[in-house]
Formats: C-alpha cells, structure tokens, sequence
C-alpha cells in the first residue's frame, strides 16, 4: 500500500519518533524510506555547518535502517520547510509523509510556525503525525 514513506528530520526528539515510527511501518510493509532534512533557506549560519549537521543527522536515519533491514535514501537541501514539502513528496514519489510535531499551541505555535501542520493542509497524500 506504501511504497515509499518520507519521513522529514531535523534531529529533534519528536523527529527522532518520527523517523522510528517510518522504519518500523517500512519494515513491516516491505517499504522504502526517504528521509528528508531542508536547511531552512532563512536561517543566517554558516551554510557548512548546517550541511554538516543535516549530513549527520540523515547518516543516523540510514544507520538505523540499515540495522532493521530497511532501505533509506537521503535528500539534504535548502529551501522553506513550509513552502517545499509538496514539490520534495512528488518529486520523491512518497505515498505517505511520517511526521513529527512538538504539539505546540497558542503565541509559541504562532511565533514559530508548524512544518508538521503546514504539511498537513498541503500535502495530499496521507499524513502520519507522530507526538
């Protein structure tokens, strides 16, 4: 039913739950994952730190597929987590997004945003949040 589950990571706790909770639906429905960091285009940093970070944080995702058998691909780039979700699942081919959300609400939510409910009203494939 799902061939390919992307599952977006920027190393965070919740993201981590996320990426786990893809390897393991992977694992059982004999799926592939992408796992997805996006250097956030806004963020005024050294671009080779966060390369290297996402480069790390992406390696741990293909590290624990490959511990549980499942085959990970990588997509590191830079663009607006919010604005490019839907060109990266189209262009991968995902049938379904895992995504992790901090649960935030209120002044925090509006102040910082949400990718994961973002993706939600955007993207139309189906959606699995994971708090």
């Amino acid at each position: 039913m799902f061939n390919t589950i992307m599952v977006p990571t920027d190393g965070s706790e919740y993201s981590k739950r996320a990426e786990n909770t893809a390897l393991s639906l992977a694992k059982k429905l004999g799926s592939t994952v992408v796992a997805l960091h996006i250097i956030d285009d806004k963020l005024i940093y050294p671009y080779e730190v966060l390369q290297d970070e996402g480069k790390a944080i992406l390696q741990e995702v293909q590290k624990k597929g490959q511990d549980m058998g499942v085959e990970v691909h990588e997509i590191l780039l830079v663009g607006s987590p919010t604005k490019d979700m839907v060109k990266i699942t189209q262009k991968a081919g995902a049938d379904l997004v895992v995504i992790g959300t901090h649960g935030k609400t209120g002044l925090e939510k509006l102040i910082m945003g949400s990718v994961a409910e973002n993706t939600l009203k955007k993207v139309e494939i189906p959606i699995l949040l994971v708090k």
